[in-house]
């Protein structure tokens, strides 16, 4: 099977956002799955690594929001949002934000529109969770230009986390592989003692080999 055809398939590029009220936590990250089901009474659906802590407040809250990331979203913001753990840290905080009904996303620096979801059923898919939402309200934000992607890829050059659900080696690999048991970095050779993840910025113990 040559996986590479599915990068023939187009995407977007989205940040998923919720909140966990008990702790009044913020939670977050990126997605390049969404797809709206029906137009009356919009249902739309987005599919999640089941390692995600956002994947769990979802879950726990049945309420989230998605952003469509815009072309002129500062890349950074996609670092932040795709290769580290809302467990670990407050995505949003320096970011200029907007207030959905108790859940943030980002303003229209970042994003074009959201879209406000309460969850009306999740299916296992195995690796992932696919989560059907059904639509509370929506926004324009901006005019901007939807970032696909495949601009992502190829003019931003970003990485992909092995997390993600498009995620395909891009070679055969003969020597080892490591991957960030945090962002899912993939590191290709052995790890030195005092290696740092160049995304997330954990040190050499966090990297388990791949069988």
């Amino acid at each position: 099977m040559d996986k590479n055809v599915f990068k023939d398939i187009s995407y977007g590029l989205y940040i998923v956002s919720s909140i966990d009220k008990e702790k009044d936590q913020d939670v977050g990250c990126v997605i390049n799955t969404l797809n709206q089901l029906t137009s009356t009474n919009p249902l739309v659906a987005i599919c999640l690594n089941k390692e995600n802590y956002t994947n769990e407040i979802i879950k726990k809250e049945k309420r989230f929001v998605v952003s469509i990331l815009s072309e002129e979203v500062n890349p950074d913001i996609i670092k932040k949002f795709g290769f580290s753990s809302s467990k670990a840290k407050d995505k949003f905080a320096g970011e200029k934000v907007i207030d959905v009904n108790g859940i943030k996303t980002l303003d229209d620096a970042a994003i074009c529109s959201y879209i406000e979801c309460e969850v009306s059923q999740i299916i296992d898919v195995g690796s992932h969770d696919l989560f059907i939402g059904k639509v509370v309200s929506t926004k324009k934000v901006s005019s901007k230009k939807p970032m696909s992607y495949k601009y992502y890829y190829e003019v931003i050059k970003g990485g992909v986390s092995i997390k993600a659900p498009t995620y395909v080696e891009d070679r055969e690999i003969k020597e080892e592989i490591y991957v960030c048991d945090v962002c899912g970095y993939v590191h290709y050779g052995k790890i030195p003692d005092d290696f740092k993840c160049p995304m997330c910025g954990v040190d050499a113990s966090h990297f388990k080999k791949k069988e």
